[in-house]
């Protein structure tokens, strides 16, 4: 069983050196931990909460970590952008990384970013389309010609191709019709957060049929879950609630108002209770379902860099460490419900 963190933002009060150097010292704590994976999402014009673009940011971290560490974006807002900057892009980054990138991406949510693009959100759908198949010909053909029709290319000749035949993708989605396109234009589908476990099962069972109707493998698919540890499950619900309400009060204001709060019977996916408990938790989701990497957040609005590199270190002994044998679920087996 493998873990991964996702690097999060921070408030823009926060000076950009401040930021940057905070950053480094949490890769650095989750590599002495045994996370074999660091990701990191995307968004524009957020205001008074800082993203580092993932492209330049995680090239720049390929250099801090072991060559064993992958470097996942998770995810893209891939309507936004031309397939070919994109596809060289992230082509040039699986090249500096040494073959290490995994590439997410996504439709976004978020109405403002679309607006002042001035991209037709109701447009998401299409354009992501057409850039995902476009992007992979891109990386696999020597000419590409493509009829659009938001970019279409004639006798298009790539110069950049990634390390990695083919580069693998993830595709987030949240609900059926997104599973399904995941299953079709990408490699892997990543589950939110805050899906709850029945809600997993069901669209994994779906993911899994779809990608046998294209002949297409099996594989885990990673996951995001929360991990907070405390004496028991109420002081770490506790924990959860303080290290996280500032977070979720922020994304409804940010376009995400089906994000739930965090009480205790509205945080299904959160992963919490004393470090015998979360461990178990965790082998039993590794023996029902094919689920790998686990890929967690460490840094909340509050809490300061030392905070950070204490719950690191505490995941490194008491969950990622003890659990780095257990095996995780054949994806060829069946789902159940």
């Amino acid at each position: 069983m493998r873990f991964g963190l996702i690097l999060g933002d921070v408030p823009a009060s926060v000076s950009p050196r401040e930021h940057f150097r905070q950053l480094l010292r949490q890769v650095h704590a989750a590599a002495d931990a045994g996370f074999t994976l660091l990701s990191i999402g995307q968004h524009f014009l957020y205001g008074d909460v800082r993203c580092l673009q993932p492209i330049p940011t995680l090239a720049r971290l390929a250099a801090e970590v072991d060559a064993d560490v992958k470097l996942a974006i998770t995810v893209l807002i891939a309507p936004l952008a031309h397939p070919v900057t994109l596809a060289e892009d992230l082509a040039t980054l699986d090249i500096v990384s040494e073959g290490r990138l995994i590439a997410g991406l996504g439709l976004g949510y978020r109405r403002e970013e679309f607006r002042q693009f001035g991209v037709p959100f109701e447009d998401r759908i299409a354009r992501f389309t057409e850039l995902a198949e476009t992007m992979r010909r891109l990386w696999t053909e020597p000419e590409v010609s493509t009829s659009g029709p938001v970019w279409p290319l004639v006798r298009a000749t790539p110069h950049l191709v990634p390390v990695q035949s083919p580069l693998p993708v993830w595709i987030g989605a949240n609900a059926a019709a997104g599973v399904r396109r995941s299953a079709r234009l990408g490699d892997a589908w990543p589950v939110g957060p805050r899906m709850p476990l029945p809600e997993v099962r069901e669209l994994l069972g779906l993911y899994f049929s779809c990608r046998d109707a294209e002949g297409r493998d099996r594989t885990a698919q990673p996951i995001r879950r929360e991990i907070v540890l405390g004496r028991d499950r109420e002081d770490a619900i506790a924990a959860f609630t303080a290290m996280t309400s500032a977070r979720y009060q922020d994304y409804s204001a940010r376009e995400r108002d089906s994000l739930p709060g965090t009480a205790s019977s509205e945080i299904p996916a959160a992963i919490t209770g004393s470090p015998d408990s979360v461990r178990e938790q965790l082998a039993t989701l590794a023996a029902e379902l094919p689920v790998d990497p686990v890929i967690v957040r460490a840094q909340w609005p509050g809490m300061d860099i030392e905070a950070v590199e204490e719950y690191l270190a505490v995941l490194g002994k008491e969950i990622v460490q003890p659990l780095a044998d257990v095996p995780v679920r054949d994806a060829t087996l069946p789902v159940t419900p």
